[in-house]
C-alpha cells in the first residue's frame, strides 16, 4: 500500500520513486562485512530511493539498523523506547520514541536518543559497525559511538532546502572531520564536497533496469490512468518546492490538447498553490512496483524541475528511470541531467515554457528514432545500483579492519 507523508516531513532529498514496498535484486558478490548503521532524515517506508536501493542490497550480506529521525508523542508519560520494523532481507528499521517534553530539548533530546540506542545495540550484541550518515544532523545523538569504518553518503546540499535545520551546515563540518568517505549523489555535488573532504567520491543516481523496463512490454493500464486523453506527458516524484509550478501551469494553457499526469505526494508546499486547469492530474502516491505501468502509458516524460538553491546540485533518479522505460524525456536545465544526458542528445533541454513545449512535441515523434533508443539502451548498459553498491563496498574495504570483515553468526546476512 502506498503511505502517506508525515504531516510534518522532514527535510527530504532528491529523486524519490514514490513507495518504498520493493525489494533489491539478488546480489551474489562473496561480501563479508560488519553490521551496518545507518542514520537516515528520510522515513523507510515513504518513498523508494537511494537508501532503499543501497541498504537493501547491504542486508544481503551482513545486518543493516536504519535509525529514523525519533518520533515524539503528545504526551510526557511515556519512557524513552524503541520501535523495531523488520524490512527487505532482514533490514531493521529503528525509530526512538520519546515524550513530548524533549522536543524542543536538542541536547536532551539526543542524549536519551543515544541511550536507547546504546541499550539496543548492546541487545543486539553490535560491536564493530560502519556508520553511515545521510543527515549531518544524526552527529548529535551518535557521538557516542566508536564505529570502524564512517561514510557521509550526501545525497543533497540539504541546507538549501525547505525547512532545513539551522544548524545543518556546522554539523555537517563535523561529519566531515568524522567520515572515512564522503560519496556523493551526483557530481555537481562532487565539485562541492571534494573542496570539503580529501576522500570524495561521485555516484550518481543509478537504475534498476529490469524493473523499469517493464514499460516496454504489455502491462494493464492503471485505472486511474486509463481515463485521460492522450498525447499524456508525465512526471513522478515528491510535490515539493522543486517542482516547477509555473511552468506546469504554463505549459497546461499553452497546450490544452496535451494531459498532463503529475504522480506523488504533496510535501513542504501548499496542494493550493498548485495549478488546477483540468488537462492536470494530479495521481497522488503510487507504489513503487506501479510505476512501469503508469510509464508505459506516458508519451513523454518530463523532469519539470524549477531553477531554485534546491535544485543546484540534484542528480535526478527518474533520469535514467524514465529512459529505461522507454519515454522520451525533456527536462529543465539541471546540471546533473545536462550532463551526461543532454550533452549526449538522450534528454532534451528547455529552460523557458516555449521552449520546453518545442521540445514535447519533438520528444512525441522520438518514439520512432531507432537510433536515439539504441543510444538510449547502449548508455544504461553502463549503469545499474549493482555496480554502484559493488564500486562503495570495494572503497570500504580498502579502510576496514580485516578482522571485522571475517564471517560470524553477527555478520551473516540470516543472523
Amino acid at each position: 500500500m502506498s503511505l502517506s507523508p508525515p504531516a510534518e516531513p522532514p527535510v527530504r532529498a532528491s529523486e524519490p520513486a514514490l513507495s518504498s514496498k520493493s525489494a533489491a535484486p539478488a546480489v551474489t558478490l562473496p561480501y563479508n562485512l560488519p553490521d551496518l548503521v545507518c542514520f537516515a532524515h528520510l522515513h523507510w517506508d515513504f518513498v523508494w530511493q537511494r537508501p532503499q536501493h543501497l541498504m537493501s542490497r547491504f542486508a544481503q550480506h551482513g545486518r543493516v539498523f536504519y535509525v529514523e529521525d525519533a518520533f515524539y508523542h503528545a504526551d510526557n508519560l511515556i519512557e524513552p523506547h524503541i520501535e523495531v520494523k523488520e524490512r527487505q532481507n532482514g533490514l531493521k528499521v529503528l525509530v526512538v520514541h520519546l515524550p513530548d517534553q524533549l522536543r524542543h530539548q536538542e541536547q536532551n533530546s539526543e542524549q536519551a536518543q543515544y541511550e536507547v540506542l546504546r541499550r539496543y545495540f548492546e541487545e543486539q550484541g553490535v560491536q564493530d559497525f560502519i556508520a553511515w550518515y545521510y543527515t549531518p544532523m544524526a552527529i548529535g545523538k551518535s557521538r557516542g559511538f566508536q564505529p570502524v569504518l564512517t561514510i557521509y553518503d550526501c545525497m543533497d546540499e540539504l541546507a538549501a532546502f525547505k525547512f532545513a535545520p539551522p544548524a545543518l551546515r556546522e554539523r555537517e563540518q563535523e561529519l566531515f572531520q568524522k567520515a572515512d568517505y564522503v560519496f556523493t549523489g551526483g557530481h555537481t555535488l562532487y565539485e562541492a564536497k571534494s573542496q570539503q573532504h580529501a576522500d570524495a567520491h561521485p555516484f550518481p543516481s543509478s537504475i534498476d533496469k529490469a524493473h523499469f523496463g517493464q514499460a516496454r512490454q504489455e502491462m494493464p493500464e492503471p485505472a486511474d490512468q486509463a481515463g485521460i486523453a492522450h498525447p499524456r506527458v508525465g512526471f513522478f516524484g515528491v510535490v515539493d518546492e522543486r517542482l516547477d509550478i509555473e511552468l506546469l501551469r504554463q505549459l497546461a494553457d499553452a497546450h490544452p490538447e496535451w494531459q498532463f499526469v503529475i504522480i506523488g505526494p504533496v510535501v513542504k508546499i501548499d496542494p493550493a498553490q498548485l495549478p488546477r486547469q483540468q488537462n492536470i492530474h494530479y495521481l497522488g502516491s503510487k507504489d513503487y512496483q506501479e510505476l512501469p505501468a503508469y510509464l508505459r502509458g506516458w508519451d513523454v516524460a518530463t523532469l519539470l524541475f524549477a531553477d531554485n538553491e534546491s535544485t543546484k546540485f540534484i542528480s535526478p533518479t527518474k533520469t535514467p528511470e524514465y529512459l529505461a522505460a522507454g519515454r522520451p524525456v525533456v527536462s529543465t536545465p539541471i546540471r546533473d541531467v545536462v550532463r551526461p544526458y543532454g550533452d549526449l542528445n538522450l534528454v532534451q533541454i528547455a529552460a523557458t515554457a516555449d521552449e520546453f513545449g518545442q521540445a514535447i512535441a519533438k520528444a512525441l515523434l522520438q518514439h520512432q528514432d531507432a537510433d536515439w533508443r539504441q543510444r538510449t539502451d547502449d548508455y544504461l548498459a553502463t549503469i545499474s545500483w549493482d555496480q554502484t553498491w559493488q564500486q562503495m563496498v570495494e572503497l570500504m574495504q580498502k579502510k576496514l579492519p580485516s578482522a571485522t570483515t571475517s564471517t560470524s553468526p553477527a555478520n551473516s546476512a540470516t543472523a
